[in-house]
């Protein structure tokens, strides 16, 4: 008999284990590892059973143990020690507060998904697990942020394999209360309710609940409230799920909604007002459109809110491909969209943020990267590769300027290293080189013995080979209800077989099936007696995508088959708590996208900082970071004639660089005393490959330190959020005089530049020339009604290519000489092919950039 509700019941914890309740309740435990065994030791097998969540957990346990640990004067002191490490750890001075001046006093950073822990299933995929490693190192290092999402009831989804190898989905209901959230209430105990307006005069009510992620305040909205009719409480029901119009109501309650729950937040806290706005994807671009509403109510003109806003946000762009950007059809938008909706902002003006270039205003879809990079004065993609591609991507925002000075730059993501390194690899760390900071320990340290380190990665691979298992019988028990697990699967995988990973989403350019595409070679690769190859494999498609979920049932069925199914396995339901084995356990982590379309791709991040060698394509993070001592290289196939060829080709690669360099390397021991052990299975776990092992050592030493999140959390402190702030304080200083002064020249200049233009240019002092000898520069310029201070006239020059580009362009600044002229020298460094020309951009002091504007002239 089923329930027709259910609620979760909170434990009673005994008086004298109030630190339970404290710790609990803010997820630091979820990257503390002192913290989470101090909840073991109440009921390790209880907490296993929890997945390790402190709130179930508490819920669960026998209160008579309880009671007695409350008598246990050790237990109690010991709980005690780790509330008040967490309650230092939250008031103590950090890296950020030893920065000084000119550092915001606070950051809003917005996503639609945050990936905290498994006890908060509220992400996807790559973008949530990036938020959430955001948050925990801006805790750590002090960063001032409140983070605003959506709470999404039945979270993204639970996968299952039906028995023809078709991904299932569920989604399971989240009950609030049962989860480390709680709701953010005003003095008398009521709680905040924000709404926006939507057509027709209704309101989309929603409640905010607060978690604490460290440091870090995440305000998360709700519209399951009794103010909103049924169809508007399910607005944040799934996350990705639904039509248009329900994705657009989400990005519209985060965006605006978002900004409204910060304000009443910090109003109760008594919180600075966010300096800085930080757009994680284009899915929140909405907040611009809010906080310029705001400014127009404080007297403000829309463009002069535009330059406001536009002064202190950051926008992220995890995309590199335009079919992975949300488009709204206009007329959906424009209904939406509404003066009751953003009082203050003509319709008009907030619409044309979102157009395409070069299509018609009046029929062009609403692109919310558009939006994004037109709300934001600074933007970034998540790699270094990735900031080229986005740069060729969005570069028609900014015509007429060369792709390398589209002003998007690029911070490589990095992971929380306290979250996703093994426990087992941080007690190692402490026992052999003294410290608990894997991430910069010493690892190619004498102190350390490449045996003691082969043993742990063997006690990681085992306990992968144990958890896969026991997933592996759960999933056939569901698949054939009352039937034992067959035999098979107590000798699926082996802990001595070199191991390799891949786990993410299965988009198609992905990659999911590339090794299947020569059966017969990877089944000898798998099967060999001597030196067999095992290879551990999960990920979710998206409920709307077919093609995803088929590339999934190719890879289960082949998985499958007798003689396979031991070194094949496919896991579902692939989420954080799985990854937490799954990356320490894996010998070799497998990454093929067809690049460049991984913008970044953290999982081999992680994977490396659990000491395993990463096997990839060069495109997102590996492409800058990939050296012979830290994995391998698939070669790209770019010069293929066509998908089918390019995929056979890089599928060739992978064969040969496993058969070849791989298999041979981790099965490189020192010979047996008896010469007729030669097989895997008769090998002393003692004795260790030692190259392997040292390029385990250089990975962790020389590679990882680069991986961290702090790393990335430092440089979006240092080189997007204080300029931000500096330049919206600027902006905002004296009743936003700055931002009125910035929109009235940029008016100016806009309206005359169709007259600026570069009418002559000629040039002198060469004869035959050489290298050092000097180009003198003359050039004629129409300003079009524009002062000489409004503008910069710039020799450009460089190596002229076969179609008369400019490579390794450099721009020299030329001097005004009066009466529309402009002159200046540049010295030939260099031999070879040279061409120059002479163009003119706009010039002010407030500007970021000089192709900000999106206006050049060249001569032409």
């Amino acid at each position: 008999m089923k329930s027709i509700r259910k609620f979760t019941v909170r434990a009673v914890v005994p008086a004298r284990l109030g630190a339970l309740e404290e710790l609990a309740a803010n997820l630091r435990w979820a990257w503390h590892e002192p913290t989470k065994r101090l909840f073991a030791h109440i009921d390790p097998d209880g907490w296993a059973r929890s997945e390790r969540d402190p709130v179930t957990f508490l819920g669960e346990v026998d209160p008579a143990r309880l009671d007695a640990l409350a008598g246990d004067d050790e237990y109690v002191a010991w709980a005690d020690a780790e509330r008040d490490g967490l309650r230092g750890y939250l008031a103590e001075p950090r890296w950020y507060q030893g920065l000084g001046a000119g550092t915001p006093r606070l950051v809003a950073y917005f996503s639609p998904e945050y990936g905290i822990a498994a006890a908060l299933p509220q992400y996807s995929g790559g973008l949530g697990i990036l938020a959430g490693d955001h948050l925990k190192a801006a805790s750590d290092l002090g960063v001032p942020i409140v983070a605003v999402g959506i709470f999404y009831k039945a979270g993204y989804f639970s996968q299952s394999i039906s028995s023809d190898g078709w991904q299932q989905e569920r989604y399971p209901v989240q009950d609030p209360d049962g989860l480390p959230l709680s709701v953010l209430r005003r003095p008398d105990g009521s709680p905040v309710q924000i709404s926006i307006a939507l057509p027709g005069g209704a309101m989309l009510a929603a409640r905010v609940w607060k978690a604490a992620v460290g440091r870090v305040t995440l305000l998360l909205l709700d519209t399951d409230v009794p103010p909103n009719a049924d169809e508007l409480r399910g607005v944040t029901d799934r996350l990705y799920g639904g039509g248009s119009e329900h994705r657009l109501l989400q990005e519209l309650l985060l965006g605006i909604g978002g900004v409204r729950a910060i304000r009443a937040w910090s109003e109760l806290t008594g919180s600075p007002d966010p300096e800085v706005f930080h757009m994680n994807e284009g899915h929140a671009g909405f907040l611009g459109l809010e906080r310029i509403s705001s400014y127009i109510g404080e007297g403000l003109a829309f463009d002069e809110a535009l330059q406001l806003v536009r002064s202190g946000t950051v926008f992220t762009t995890h995309t590199p491909v335009p079919a992975g950007i949300d488009r709204f059809d206009r007329a959906l938008v424009e209904r939406y969209v509404t003066a009751e909706l953003l009082p203050g902002v003509d319709p008009a003006d907030a619409l044309a943020l979102g157009v395409e270039p070069g299509s018609d205003p009046a029929t062009s879809a609403f692109n919310m990267a558009m939006m994004g990079l037109r709300l934001a004065g600074h933007a970034n993609g998540v790699s270094e590769l990735h900031g080229a591609v986005s740069r060729r991507m969005f570069g028609a925002l900014w015509p007429g300027f060369d792709a390398d000075e589209v002003p998007i730059t690029s911070i490589t993501n990095g992971v929380h290293a306290p979250t996703w390194t093994d426990p087992a690899l941080v007690a190692l760390a402490e026992r052999a080189l003294g410290t608990d900071d894997s991430e910069h320990a010493d690892w190619l340290s004498p102190a350390l013995a490449d045996a003691e380190l082969w043993a742990v990665k063997r006690e990681m691979r085992t306990r992968l080979v144990d958890d896969a298992r026991r997933r592996l019988a759960a999933g056939f028990v569901e698949q054939h209800p009352g039937a034992s697990a067959p035999d098979w699967i107590t000798g699926a995988l082996d802990p001595e077989v070199l191991t390799v990973g891949f786990a993410r989403r299965v988009p198609t350019y992905k990659r999911l099936t590339l090794m299947l595409q020569d059966p017969e070679r990877l089944t000898a690769i798998l099967t060999d007696p001597e030196r067999p190859v095992q290879f551990v494999i999960a990920g979710k498609s998206h409920p709307a995508d077919d093609e995803g979920k088929r590339l999934i049932q190719q890879l289960v069925q082949f998985a499958a088959r007798p003689g396979l199914r031991e070194r094949i396995v496919f896991l579902p339901d692939y989420d954080m708590a799985m990854a937490e084995t799954l990356y320490p356990g894996c010998d070799v982590w497998l990454n093929n996208p067809l690049r460049p379309l991984e913008a970044c791709g953290t999982s081999g991040m992680k994977a490396a900082m659990n000491a395993a060698l990463n096997l990839s394509i060069l495109d997102g993070w590996w492409a800058e970071f990939a050296a012979d001592d830290f994995g391998w290289v698939i070669p790209s196939a770019d010069s293929a004639g066509d998908a089918a060829e390019r995929d056979a080709r890089e599928a060739a690669a992978l064969y040969d660089l496993l058969e070849h360099r791989i298999v041979p390397a981790f099965y490189d021991r020192p010979a047996a005393a008896d010469p007729a052990q030669t097989g895997y299975f008769e090998r002393d776990a003692d004795r260790v490959p030692a190259e392997w092992v040292r390029m385990l050592r250089t990975t962790l030493a020389r590679l990882v330190p680069e991986l961290g999140a702090d790393r990335m959390v430092r440089e979006y402190v240092d080189r997007l959020y204080r300029p931000a702030a500096a330049r919206f304080g600027t902006m905002r200083a004296d009743d936003a005089r700055a931002a009125r002064g910035f929109a009235a020249w940029a008016a100016k200049v806009r309206a005359a530049w169709p007259r600026v233009a570069v009418l002559h240019v000629e040039s002198g002092g060469l004869d035959q020339p050489a290298v050092g000898d000097e180009l003198h520069v003359r050039a004629e310029v129409a300003l079009g009604g524009l002062d000489v201070a409004d503008v910069a006239v710039e020799l450009v020059s460089g190596r002229s290519t076969a179609a008369d580009d400019l490579a390794d362009a450099e721009r020299t600044p030329l001097a005004a000489t009066g009466g529309g002229s402009w002159e200046g020298t540049v010295t030939l460094d260099r031999a070879g092919s040279f061409g120059y020309t002479v163009r003119v951009v706009p010039a002010h002091p407030l500007l970021a950039d000089p192709s900000e504007l999106g206006l050049v002239a060249v001569a032409g």
